[in-house]
């Protein structure tokens, strides 16, 4: 393994379950607290409708989004209601995390990749700025990529491809890090060195693993 990774220039992180806490099973739970219809008929980790699909890339708005997923729950009640149920599953980034992401960057050219909508980016920046002081992402990574001002998600080979093509990164050189395996998959399909954070260990201690920090 340390001989594969040698030459490793460049990390590609994932962000909720890598970076942000992230509890999928809350917003199900929240959810499943507003109706009888089970949400998670709709919306797993490893499993999610089109309409989940849509909103990761852009390609709905917040209203439609929230109004079809009224409709599917058959919801009568407020739409704070659906916001908070929605954002329930971002726990926020611990203080090491960051940490983290400034030492990895002053050895790599550092990336984020990530599947999320813009109701997610205005919940988890208004939280980073509350907690940390700080307004977004954009001074941890080279550059910050969000499905939903892309136009794809992953696990599609297109969205890594993108990546590296438009950060002019070579497959052998870039790991991935995500919490998801069928994105590890893509990736690895790309000649990505991909990795999958295993639930409840720390990307830190993966890292650290890979002998990279």
């Amino acid at each position: 393994m340390q001989n594969k990774l040698k030459h490793v220039k460049n990390i590609i992180f994932d962000l909720g379950g890598v970076i942000i806490n992230l509890d999928i099973d809350q917003t199900i739970y929240e959810f499943n607290k507003l109706s009888s219809v089970p949400f998670e008929s709709f919306y797993t980790q490893k499993k999610q409708i089109d309409l989940f699909n849509s909103f990761d890339k852009g390609t709905i708005s917040d209203y439609d989004f929230f109004n079809h997923i009224r409709t599917l729950l058959r919801f009568t009640g407020p739409d704070e209601a659906l916001l908070n149920a929605w954002n329930a599953m971002l726990l926020g980034v611990p203080e090491h995390r960051l940490d983290l992401l400034i030492d990895a960057k002053q050895n790599y050219n550092t990336f984020l990749l990530s599947n999320t909508n813009e109701t997610h980016i205005t919940s988890f920046e208004r939280d980073l700025y509350l907690t940390h002081g700080v307004k977004n992402f954009a001074d941890y990574f080279e550059e910050v990529h969000y499905s939903c001002r892309m136009g794809m998600r992953k696990p599609d080979k297109e969205i890594f491809e993108f990546v590296l093509q438009k950060n002019k990164l070579i497959p052998e050189e870039t790991i991935f890090i995500d919490d998801s395996i069928q994105h590890v998959k893509g990736a690895g399909e790309c000649g990505i060195n991909a990795y999958l954070l295993q639930p409840g260990m720390e990307v830190g201690d993966l890292l650290a693993e890979l002998k990279l920090l």
